[in-house]
């Protein structure tokens, strides 16, 4: 959505209560919002920021601008949960202001320090030429939910980088608190910066040094860099923007992608024995996702189901973005692995074994098995005139393809309609498809490969047809 920078980025204080009464009344028409995933109450979502464990809680901020769906004066709007799949708005806020963060509380982490939760974000600063200064602070938030500031700027903008300086990750490593920050170097190629708190004082950070992970800098900006140990194996989940398309296969915009590495040398610094480049998410709509080891050992993450740049259906609506399910991850035979948190089962309301339905509440999830050397179609979100979202799982020729041309309204078409991803030929495959109004989330062998995407269907739009080939299953319907 195209709105002036003046209405962008005019003061929260400047709105009155009637115009925040016509957004909501608007976004309350919209006939795409989900059950079980979380959605803005009006106006933008995007990044998940702050993902932490904290006060017997799980704690999920998301950055928001409230007014509107479009990328303006952001705020962080708190969440917490219990169990990873029901998240509650507190009403708590990390609000654009002060003068750290006069244009935005950008993108950032979360930490439990003592008996409170340290926040690490990017404040964005203008100046009257509308430069921007990126500043990384910080602020404390106590178990009541309220919100301290930092006077302090934690780190500044170094020399060797441009404007685009941000998304800081807070983490623990041999008890040495860490932070990496995306960067764009002055040649505008996109870079990590990592960073430890001196004497584990988060008010005190010093530069280690530019972190390796194998990267070339064809990218001209690592947004939302996340290190996380899985099975003591460091990953890094991040967001390169403009990534030459000969280093890695991708549609979208921007890709979501990752590394599965050996070691951490904290002193280089370095991520040693990095793989390739991979896509974290294969289909439409995944971006700026967040890591972090749980306390109870677990590694979690969750996504922006969306994309910068990018007009959606909703837009109308005044409102856009969601976050995805909660997964947790896992590495087997040398693959990243993501899968929804066990919780998720307990939406489950009814269960049949799965066949053709004319009609559903398109709030359901589907656990299906593929047979080996088999070419099975499925179409979701369909009508009796053909149109649907097409899957097709081919375990002969070792092929998954997703195709949303015939699907609800077509938007974002520039970038293609259709996603895919390889699988080992001649063996059986296993798919769970999580459908939810608008948004699917499909996992192919319990999250080897896994496809995040919208649809926005038309009235009538809700069956499921099994086209060609064979899939046996389950189907059930998720209570939100």
């Amino acid at each position: 959505m195209n709105l002036p920078t003046e209405v962008r980025y005019r003061p929260y204080q400047d709105w009155t209560q009637e115009e925040k009464n016509k957004i909501a009344e608007n976004v309350a028409k919209s006939p795409w919002h989900s059950g079980y995933h979380l959605e803005p109450k009006t106006g933008l979502l995007n990044d998940p920021n702050g993902f932490s464990y904290f006060n017997g809680k799980f704690q999920l901020f998301y950055q928001n601008w409230p007014f509107g769906a479009a990328h303006g004066l952001k705020q962080w709007v708190h969440t917490e949960s219990e169990d990873l799949v029901h998240f509650t708005e507190t009403g708590v806020t990390l609000e654009p202001d002060n003068a750290n963060d006069s244009h935005g509380a950008y993108s950032g982490s979360a930490y439990q320090v003592g008996d409170k939760l340290f926040l690490f974000y990017t404040g964005n600063v203008r100046d009257e030429n509308w430069v921007r200064d990126p500043l990384q602070v910080g602020a404390w938030m106590d178990k009541d939910g309220n919100i301290e500031k930092f006077k302090e700027v934690l780190i500044q903008q170094p020399d060797d980088v441009t404007e685009h300086f941000r998304d800081p990750q807070i983490f623990d490593y041999k008890g040495q608190f860490y932070a990496i920050v995306g960067a764009q170097n002055l040649d505008k190629q996109g870079f990590i910066k990592l960073y430890k708190a001196v004497d584990n004082d988060v008010y005190k950070w010093e530069l280690v040094g530019d972190l390796d992970f194998g990267g070339t800098g064809s990218e001209y900006m690592i947004e939302c860099p996340n290190l996380v140990f899985v099975d003591d194996k460091p990953v890094l989940l991040y967001s390169p923007q403009g990534l030459d398309k000969s280093e890695l296969n991708y549609d979208n915009i921007y890709p979501n992608t990752y590394k599965i590495c050996q070691s951490f040398d904290t002193e280089k610094p370095a991520l040693v024995g990095a793989s390739e480049i991979i896509n974290l998410d294969y289909g439409f709509e995944a971006y700026a996702t967040q890591g972090f080891n749980a306390p109870d050992g677990r590694v979690l993450t969750v996504s922006w189901i969306g994309l910068p740049d990018v007009d959606y259906p909703t837009d109308q609506y005044d409102y856009q973005g969601a976050m995805s399910l909660v997964k947790e991850l896992s590495i087997k035979d040398g693959k990243l692995y993501q899968y929804p948190v066990v919780a998720m089962a307990e939406l489950r309301h009814s269960q049949e074994d799965f066949s053709d339905k004319v009609a559903t509440e398109n709030s359901y999830e589907l656990e299906l098995t593929i047979p080996a050397d088999t070419k099975t179609e499925l179409r979701l979100f369909a009508d009796d005139k053909g149109n649907g979202l097409n899957l097709t799982i081919d375990t002969e020729s070792g092929k998954v393809i997703l195709d949303r041309s015939q699907a609800g309204v077509q938007y974002a078409t520039d970038f293609g309609t259709s996603r895919e991803c390889d699988l080992n030929a001649g063996q059986e495959a296993t798919a769970n498809i999580f459908v939810d109004k608008s948004i699917i989330e499909i996992f192919i062998n319990k999250g080897e490969k896994v496809f995040t995407s919208r649809v926005f269907p038309l009235e009538g739009q809700s069956g499921i047809q099994l086209l060609s080939g064979q899939a046996s299953g389950s189907y059930f319907e998720l209570k939100a």
